[in-house]
């Protein structure tokens, strides 16, 4: 797998985390009085209410693991060289080599629906002699 891809799973898994984190303490986090106005608030019906205060310690070390992957493969990029000028440079030199191979496939494609068209025009020609049971020419 390729550096951009690895970055991509990367940010993927960042973000799954990051989601996951949000809901478990959304979810889990103990109710908490607002204003001295209203009553307590009941306690919250998890089964791992024991738990709880290992939960976000637990989710922060996963995170910042992944942070740490990832500023891994930022680093592990290949730098550019020359700054702007070369890479547009090397754009330019990868689009003409494209185009180049584009218009070689053209020709092999066109080549071979001429082959296609013949072999078709021969395949009915003996059909047809079959189904006749005519001699070949």
């Amino acid at each position: 797998m390729d550096i951009i891809s690895q970055l991509q799973e990367q940010v993927n898994q960042i973000a799954g985390l990051t989601f996951n984190t949000f809901g478990t303490l959304q979810r889990d986090a103990p109710s908490a009085r607002l204003s001295q106005n209203y009553p307590e608030p009941p306690p919250n019906p998890t089964e791992d209410a024991a738990s709880f205060p290992e939960q976000p310690k637990q989710m922060s070390v996963a995170l910042v693991k992944a942070a740490k992957q990832f500023d891994a493969l930022v680093a592990a990029l290949p730098l550019s060289e020359g700054g702007e000028e070369a890479q547009l440079k090397r754009i330019a030199e990868l689009q003409a080599e494209n185009d180049a191979v584009g218009q070689e496939l053209q020709r092999q494609l066109e080549a071979a629906e001429r082959e296609l068209k013949l072999v078709q025009e021969l395949f009915g020609q003996t059909t047809d002699n079959c189904l006749n049971l005519k001699k070949p020419d």
